[in-house]
């Protein structure tokens, strides 16, 4: 089973976004903030990140740079969630996630950049 960690710091978001990935036959580990996510990604080992960009007292952008920058995690693909819509040129961004999903999200665009990852 794919390993989904979702990152957000609104409990609503993360547990709409767990309910409907578990529908889809995903395992779903949340996160309410980046200050662990290291700690998170080694002992869950996830598949995929859902990183939302604007988190209580830090930024998603600098978060994803850091795991690209980690030889350990950079295999790892991160899509940026935000209610930002400039940022869906992500990949100007530092350390580029692998996709972007707009704030609000639409269920079908959540569930199929999610399956898209895991098609090839």
């Amino acid at each position: 089973m794919r390993k989904i960690l979702a990152v957000d710091d609104d409990n609503d978001i993360l547990d709409v976004i767990r309910i409907i990935l578990e529908d889809e036959g995903y395992e779903v580990a949340t996160l309410t903030n980046g200050k662990d996510i290291i700690d998170s990604i080694t002992s869950i080992r996830p598949d995929l990140i859902l990183l939302d960009v604007m988190l209580s007292g830090m930024d998603g952008r600098e978060i994803c740079k850091t795991i690209k920058a980690d030889a350990h995690f950079n295999f790892i693909p991160i899509i940026m969630i935000s209610a930002s819509h400039n940022l869906q040129n992500y990949s100007a961004l530092p350390g580029p996630p692998n996709g972007f999903i707009p704030k609000p999200f639409d269920i079908d665009k959540l569930v199929n950049v999610v399956n898209g990852h895991f098609a090839a």
